[in-house]
Order: structure tokens, then C-alpha cells, then sequence
């Protein structure tokens, strides 16, 4: 038993000099590329651009107009900073399948008739096929429809004025056939 154990850290010895040795052609490899690259020419580098001094401007044009405020040319006042529109869409009505989605992502396929009323058949993005009529929303941007046509949806849709209001602006989804 004490002969086993004597032959253990011998066993080591050799197994860790068998790796050394195996290790030599890498070894030698990597000596080589040291001696390419320390035989390479240098290049120089180029200095380092000089940082220019920060020269703050002073605005001594006091009779003059704010260059902060917004101006509109040849404009006898102040331009309207807010909006004077009432309008506004109806935030607290229940919302409309087809509301969700963008209007150009809305197709329309076809219309219908039935007892008198004329109806669309608008494809969503996500390939269900609505029925809509007069009245009904559809877009993004509150848009409600107001007429049904052979080949075409008018819609009056409630879009911000850039002001804090809101302006109408109609807007239309013409039938399409099949898409690629």
C-alpha cells in the first residue's frame, strides 16, 4: 500500500513533463511571431489635434427680437401658440375592433347589401374580415365612416393640430383585389 502511494506524485512528475514537451511546437510557433512583429517597421502616429477653447457667445442685441420665441415672418402679432378648436374625440365610448389598427393596414374586399343598407367587408392585418357600415370607427386616428361607396370608404377621422386640439381631415380605403 505504501509503494502505491510512493508512485503517485512520480506518476505526476511524468505526466506534467509529458505535457511541457507536447506544448514545444506551439512554443515555438509563438516565438516566431514575436520575432515577425518585433521585426516590423513602425509607423508613426499622428499627434493628437489641439482641443479649441470654448468661446461663449453674448446676445447684445437687446432691441432686437428673442431668438427663443417663435416668430412668423411678416406676421403683424404673435403666432398661436394654442389651439381655439373645441373638438375633440370621444374618449370614453367603447372602442371598435377595427380601431385598432392603422388604416393602411385596413383592406377593404367588397361591399353587401342587405335590406337596404349598403355594408363594407374590411380585411385586417390579422386576416379577419369585418362587416362595417355607416357610423361604425375604424383607424387609429378615430376615424368614423361616413359613406360607403361601390369602390371606396370615406371616412372623417379626429387627428391632432399640433396646437393641444384636434382638426378633422377625411380619408379613404379603396377596395383592392388580391395581394401577393
Amino acid at each position: 500500500m505504501s509503494q502505491a502511494r510512493s508512485l503517485w506524485p512520480a506518476l505526476g512528475l511524468v505526466l506534467i513533463g509529458g505535457s511541457l514537451t507536447a506544448c514545444a511546437p506551439e512554443q515555438d510557433n509563438l516565438e516566431a511571431y514575436i520575432a515577425e512583429v518585433q521585426g516590423r517597421k513602425s509607423t508613426d502616429v499622428e499627434p493628437v489635434p489641439q482641443v479649441l477653447v470654448y468661446e461663449p457667445f453674448r446676445y447684445a442685441q437687446y432691441d432686437e427680437p428673442d431668438p427663443f420665441e417663435p416668430f412668423e415672418s411678416g406676421a403683424a402679432g404673435p403666432i398661436q401658440t394654442q389651439s381655439s378648436s373645441a373638438l375633440s374625440p370621444d374618449f370614453d365610448r367603447n372602442r371598435e375592433p377595427l380601431e385598432s389598427f392603422p388604416l393602411e393596414g385596413l383592406r377593404m374586399r367588397g361591399t353587401l347589401e342587405f335590406r337596404g343598407q349598403r355594408y363594407a367587408l374590411i380585411q385586417a392585418p390579422d386576416g379577419i374580415v369585418h362587416r362595417v357600415q355607416t357610423g361604425n370607427y375604424m383607424g387609429q386616428n378615430y376615424g368614423r365612416v361616413v359613406e360607403i361607396g361601390a369602390a371606396e370608404i370615406v371616412l372623417e377621422e379626429i387627428v391632432p393640430d399640433g396646437l393641444g386640439g384636434y382638426v378633422k381631415r377625411d380619408a379613404t380605403v379603396a377596395l383592392r383585389g388580391e395581394e401577393a
